[in-house]
């Protein structure tokens, strides 16, 4: 195991502020314990300091599979200058979602290697974050028959699970930035864009 680097009387201060600010900001009735981690699934998340929420809100923080919680998580750690190898030595938590959601990803990772097995068809997950990621490959890391890879760029990075001898599918594109989006591409200069000249 690496040497820890944070701990909860190291950074908790700092956490403990920038999360008292945004709370006042947001109206949002939170508390929170800082401690140093330990996990109910040390093979997956081995995170070095917890943060456990609690409160009338927190099930804000959990709604649409945690995006609150976990928006918030990434903020703190850049707050905190974090770099991104470092990140998962940091966890968010409220209610065991984190415990919950290992366990679902372990699910799903054996449905889907299962399925790919009896198919011979490579099975694509949703993306999802490093973490995740990580959680899936764990789960196949004893597979023979299977294996898995991450694929894709940025947010939309996602794991595929592939028949073992099976060669990998091409990278698909980035996805199409937003401002291009619904407009045909290459066919002359739009309405707004002629109008209004001198």
């Amino acid at each position: 195991m690496s040497e820890k680097k944070y701990s909860a009387a190291s950074i908790g201060p700092r956490v403990a502020e920038f999360l008292r600010t945004v709370s006042r900001a947001g109206h949002f009735k939170l508390e929170f314990e800082i401690s140093d981690g330990e996990s109910a699934n040390p093979d997956f998340e081995n995170p070095e300091v917890i943060v456990r929420f609690s409160g009338p809100d927190v099930d804000l923080l959990l709604s649409n599979k945690a995006e609150l919680l976990l928006a918030l998580e990434h903020l703190t750690m850049e707050v905190l200058r974090m770099p991104s190898e470092d990140h998962s030595r940091l966890s968010f938590d409220a209610q065991d979602y984190r415990m919950l959601r290992i366990e679902e990803l372990r699910l799903s990772a054996a449905t889907a290697a299962e399925k790919v097995k009896r198919t011979g068809v490579p099975f694509r997950f949703n993306p999802m974050n490093s973490r995740e990621r990580r959680v899936i490959h764990l789960s196949l890391r004893n597979e023979t028959e299977v294996r898995s890879e991450s694929t894709g760029f940025g947010g939309h990075r996602q794991v595929v699970i592939y028949p073992a001898g099976m060669a990998s599918l091409p990278e698909e594109p980035p996805p199409p930035r937003s401002h291009n989006m619904g407009r045909p591409m290459g066919r002359g200069p739009s309405r707004t864009q002629t109008r209004g000249r001198s």
